[in-house]
């Protein structure tokens, strides 16, 4: 396992990722966030691979941008080039997901929070257990919801609803966001994973070039706005850092107690 705690385990023609960082919080730190991006970028002149599974833990998925690591607190004090250069993490991340041939599966049990639900939306299809909840907290830290997540998200649950999960920060449930659309099947607690396989299997046993052939068609016509829609979320993440609302926010998360915003 590496240092992140990431692993990868190649069945046939499925590959499995598995994030388990051992602490019961899964957080992506930058480091996360760069070997997830390699993770991805090592399958991109692979042949073989018809299906990838990306899983947490059994408790967890992920509890999405680590505030509390190391790097992500130095950002405040790196001039704008460089933050920006930093912040190129999460979106590179899940564009390199998200541009793969092969047919990727999210398996989610427990919390997806945040940075994991953008890297979730980045994938083909969602299995959660049915226990699972999903909630985009950034705008409870002072901060946008970025990543180019925004496109992907409307692409699957509409507008309305991802206002309900971006802007009122709802606390989803499984069930709820099978009904969004945010999610594609729910499955008993604990069984995520298990019929994540299935449908991998399933992927593995069909002719592998139309497999591939289908999905870029369809990406190319759910995608073909969502860069242009998205480019300025990093300079608006960049924006929010230096306002007092995210000061509050990150500080509020940290000392759990309520934020209290000003716009300022």
């Amino acid at each position: 396992m590496a240092a992140s705690g990431i692993t990868v385990e190649k069945r046939g023609r499925i590959a499995i990722v598995r994030l388990d960082r051992g602490d019961g919080r899964n957080a992506m730190s930058r480091a996360v966030m760069r070997e997830l991006t390699e993770v991805a970028r090592s399958f991109e002149d692979d042949i073989e691979t018809s299906a990838i599974v990306v899983t947490g833990t059994a408790e967890v998925f992920t509890l999405g941008y680590d505030l509390k690591d190391t790097e992500t607190q130095k950002l405040s004090d790196m001039g704008l080039a460089e933050r920006r250069r930093h912040l190129l993490a999460g979106p590179r991340m899940c564009k390199a997901w998200e541009d793969l041939a092969p047919f990727t599966i999210a398996a989610i049990e427990g919390w997806c929070v945040g940075g994991g639900v953008a890297l979730a939306v980045s994938l083909d299809f969602r299995v959660c257990g049915g226990t699972s909840r999903f909630y985009v907290a950034e705008i409870e830290r002072g901060m946008n919801m970025s990543w180019q997540s925004l496109p992907r998200i409307v692409n699957l649950v509409g507008p309305a609803r991802a206002k309900q999960l971006a802007i009122l920060a709802e606390k989803v449930p499984a069930q709820s966001a099978l009904d969004f659309g945010l999610v594609q099947e729910v499955v008993p607690a604990g069984n995520a994973f298990g019929r994540a396989m299935e449908l991998a299997e399933r992927v593995a046993s069909l002719p592998p070039v139309p497999v591939r052939m289908i999905k870029a068609d369809i990406n190319a016509y759910a995608n073909a706005l969502g860069a242009a829609t998205s480019q300025m979320d990093l300079d608006q993440y960049a924006l929010c850092q230096g306002a007092e609302d995210y000061q509050e926010g990150v500080a509020a998360f940290l000392e759990r107690r309520p934020a209290k915003f000003t716009g300022r």
